[in-house]
This record gives C-alpha cells, structure tokens and sequence, in this order.
C-alpha cells in the first residue's frame, strides 16, 4: 500500500545494511515479485536497435576524431565516442543475466561488433559477474566485483579511478602479448587467465578454469582478440602512431566512465561478513529520475543498480517500470526507497566523507 506522510512528523529515518544483516525485508521482497509479474521479457529489437545505434555512433566519433584536422572537432567527436562505447560495451552486463535462449544471435553480435574489437569479449565477464550476485558471496573476499571503498584511505578513491585509463594499453598487452605466450609457456596461461581475465576490481580474485561449451566460447573470443590486438599493434607500421593513439585515448575516457560508475555503484561499507539481499540492496545504489545526467553514466540500466540487486534478470529496459511500481507501491520511508540516491557526485561525497572517518 502506498504510505503517505504527515507533513508535521520529522522526515523518516533513511533504511541502511546494518538494520538488515540479519533479516530480509520480507514485505519489499513480495512487492518486488509480485509487481513486476508481468515484466521480465527480454524485447530483441530493443537490444539490437540500441546496441547497434550505439556502437554505430562510437565507431563513427573514433573515426572522424582520426580523420579531422580541426582539434575541437576530434575532442567532441572522441567524446562522443567514447560515451556511446561506453553504452555499447555495458551490453555486456545483460549478457550475464539474460537466459541464453532469450536473444538469439545477441551473444555473438555483440561480441562480433564490441567485445573483440573494444577488447573485452563477453567470457571476461560471464561466469565472475554472477559470483557478486551470490548471496552468501556478495561483499565478502570471494566477491570479484566488491572492495571496502569506504573503509579504506581516502588516497584509496582517486587511485582507483585513475587506474582505469591505463585499461586499454593493459588489455592491449594482455591480448597481442600474454595470449600468444600463452600458447607455449603454461605457467603464463594460467596467470592469465586466473589473475587478468575478469573484469573485476578484488585483486584476491582468482578465477577458475573454464568447462564445457563456455570454454569452447573463451577460446573463439580469446582467439579473436587476440588477433585483432596483434593487428592493433602492427598498424602503426601502416598508418602511423596517431590513429591508434587517439583510439587509445577515446577507450581511456570510456574505461574511465564505466570506473567512476562503478564507484557510485555500491556504498561500499561492508566489512566481509554475509549480508541478506535487502542489506544487499541497501549497501546498492538507485539513481531513479528525474534527473537525467544518470542515464549517461549509468546506461542500459545500470542508474538501477540497486534494483537490479532485487531482480538481476530483469531486462534493462523494464527496470524503469518495474522502479516506477514499486516507489508507488512502498512510499516514501520504505526500505526501498533507502537505496535512491540523488546523482554520482553526493554519493562521491559520502564515500569520500567515510574514508575520512576511517583514518
């Protein structure tokens, strides 16, 4: 039912992790299933069409930022670029969740027209995406994707994100050079794969070998990349420096984007212990409208994390509705509400405030 507030009562008190560490928010678990029973299918032509669009678009930025001699033309044109990669490679997120049969096609698209070229195919994600989801993993030292930003030192923060602009030239080296050595020297191979083949932020994380069809998948996309990086860094004999260090220096930007994102997309205060999904939830980060900067650093989705915490299956682009019927459904002071947040820059702020606190 939805709540309504006596404007003469204080504002009610924001809902946290700690309050649920031991026990779900049962009633927020049931609206959430039982509201959005109708959702949940993924649309084809939705993802297709703004993939498509999107990588059309940064491909045409990188190509006019090369080809233009006039500087204020490349800087808008590698800006668009590399914001529109940004959307096309978060595809990737969708591609953990989505059942495999649900867009045929997809997986290899995008691979085909992002993930290889941009160097980060879909295997680099797949299979280490679903461990943060885990519920008795989420948060703790097995979680690939989860650090104690909060409670680190406040140095912490900004390392953090500038580390992203070196992910490029990393992924460059990592395809043209440690795959081919891989071929030839083991003890190379299994360091690659274990220590620089997730798209994680725990440096603890080890990832385990591969099985099955998804080692088949890893082998064709690893093989791909590879190739193309090795092409990569030939070109310069052909073309010159220029082109691949502007493209370098778009991918920086973009790689850039998703690390900021990605810093606002937990409060990350938790110390390691196991959490339900509503301390879950609430230690995620809703950025729902009206604002709209959200929906360009956080795209296809992504400005629902927290949501997304809820139902990880939900296809990007039914999570707007399903957010807008539960806010209705639960008010204001409901749990559910305590994991909306206003913009990237106030969550910036708490963060940074929390790691002041832990010196």
């Amino acid at each position: 039912m939805h709540q309504t507030l006596d404007p003469a009562r204080p504002a009610p008190v924001r809902a946290t992790r700690l309050q649920f560490l031991a026990q779900d928010d049962k009633a927020m678990l049931r609206a959430a299933r039982d509201l959005t029973k109708d959702l949940g299918t993924a649309k084809p032509a939705v993802y297709w069409i703004d993939m498509l669009l999107s990588a059309g678009l940064g491909y045409a930025g990188i190509a006019v930022a090369i080809l233009s001699g006039n500087l204020a033309i490349q800087i808008a044109a590698g800006l668009v670029g590399a914001l529109a990669f940004y959307r096309a490679e978060m595809f990737i997120h969708e591609l953990t969740h989505i059942h495999r049969n649900a867009l045929p096609g997809f997986r290899l698209g995008w691979n085909l027209i992002v993930g290889i070229p941009l160097l980060t195919p879909s295997f680099m994600y797949e299979g280490v995406h679903t461990i943060h989801h885990k519920r008795t993993q989420y948060g703790t030292v097995e979680d690939p994707e989860y650090l104690p930003l909060a409670l680190m030192k406040p140095w912490s923060l900004p390392l953090f994100v500038a580390v992203a602009l070196l992910a490029p030239v990393a992924l460059l080296f990592r395809f043209a050079v440690l795959v081919p050595l891989g071929i030839v020297i083991p003890a190379v191979r299994r360091f690659t794969w274990q220590r620089l083949s997730s798209l994680s932020i725990n440096p603890d994380f080890r990832r385990k070998a591969p099985e099955g069809e998804f080692a088949r998948r890893v082998r064709w996309q690893e093989a791909g990349a590879s190739l193309w990086a090795i092409a990569l860094v030939a070109s310069p004999l052909a073309f010159g420096w220029r082109p691949l260090l502007i493209a370098l220096a778009i991918l920086s930007l973009t790689a850039l984007l998703n690390q900021l994102r990605t810093l606002v997309a937990h409060l990350w205060e938790n110390e390691g212990e196991a959490m339900t999904v509503t301390a879950q939830f609430l230690d995620s980060v809703n950025v729902p409208p009206p604002g709209i900067a959200a929906e360009i650093w956080a795209p296809v989705g992504l400005r629902y994390h927290a949501l997304h915490h809820l139902m990880p299956s939900m296809p990007y682009h039914d999570l707007p509705e399903a957010h807008r019927r539960l806010a209705r459904e639960l008010g204001a002071g409901s749990t559910y509400e305590g994991a909306n947040h206003p913009g990237m820059l106030v969550l910036v702020g708490k963060i940074a405030r929390s790691t002041m606190l832990k010196r």
